[in-house]
């Protein structure tokens, strides 16, 4: 058990965040803790949340339209201030660490000069974080990416292909710099 999990305490407020929650969701697990300023925002109830899973302090978590799913999976802890928006589908995993300041996006605007920026297309594809992911803080994945079960994402990367099983990643844009042994 980490270090955080082996100290988190389940006051009345957790649960009570949870509970509501519950309301708004498509699911909630068990033992789900819940910090303040959290919001699951748009269409929440595309969002499933796995049992022993901590979302801290800050978070946004967006599903942007009708048809986009979020998927949390089981003892994964959701740094502070994180920020993962869906326009398709982001799947995390089990077991996962992600750090503060984390920014998941599965879609980006495209940048054509003949259109307003704005007024361009918005072009989605999933994300999916394997278990037992360790992303450091402000780390951006962005659309279209796989990272590997047992993966590592170094701090301050940026995440634009995909991460192989067990190895270690960084930079921007992120690139092979270790595995785990």
């Amino acid at each position: 058990m980490n270090q955080f999990r082996k100290n988190l305490k389940y006051s009345w407020k957790n649960r009570f965040r949870a509970f509501m929650l519950r309301y708004k969701a498509g699911y909630i697990g068990n033992n789900v803790w819940i910090d303040k300023d959290v919001k699951l925002m748009r269409f929440p109830k595309n969002i499933r949340i796995e049992s022993n899973v901590a979302i801290k302090e800050g978070s946004r978590i967006c599903c942007c339209n009708a048809d986009s799913k979020i998927s949390i999976g089981q003892n994964t802890t959701i740094g502070y201030h994180n920020f993962i928006f869906c326009s398709n589908k982001i799947i995390i995993g089990s077991d996962c660490l992600i750090a503060p300041f984390v920014y998941i996006v599965d879609s980006n605007h495209q940048a054509k000069k003949e259109k307003l920026i704005n007024q361009q297309v918005n072009i989605t594809a999933p994300i999916t974080i394997e278990n037992d992911v360790w992303i450091a803080s402000n780390v951006t994945i962005l659309k279209g990416v796989t990272i590997g079960q047992g993966a590592v994402i170094a701090a301050n990367s940026v995440v634009n292909k995909d991460v192989p099983p067990y190895e270690i990643h960084g930079g921007s844009p992120a690139k092979k710099i270790g595995n785990r042994k």
